[in-house]
């Protein structure tokens, strides 16, 4: 990996894992009600997954592990703007915590 890849990999690594760290933040402030407790354990799961399936990625066997693994890095984000966006149709929590 030449040095402008390198730099780029391990910026996609930091806001990964400013994400997760947002996400796990927000899961403080929702409601400790059923729904509230269902959507936190799925926003968890799915925001927490992508910096360490990208970590995974990072050390792929082969481009199309590599491929292959950064698929699952985007579906997982993709499951987590829909459960960032179903906390904003409830109203969950205010517009500004999201």
């Amino acid at each position: 990996m030449i040095a402008a890849d390198r730099k780029r990999g391990y910026e996609l690594t930091e806001r990964l894992l400013d994400f997760a760290a947002q996400i796990i933040k927000l899961i403080d402030l929702l409601p400790k009600t059923t729904v509230g407790k269902y959507v936190s354990g799925q926003i968890l799961r799915s925001g927490t997954s992508p910096g360490s399936n990208y970590e995974e990625a990072c050390g792929a066997e082969s481009k199309a592990d590599f491929i292959h693994k950064l698929g699952i890095v985007l579906k997982e984000l993709k499951e987590s703007r829909f459960w960032l966006r179903l906390i904003k149709r409830l109203r969950l929590v205010s517009l500004s915590q999201i």
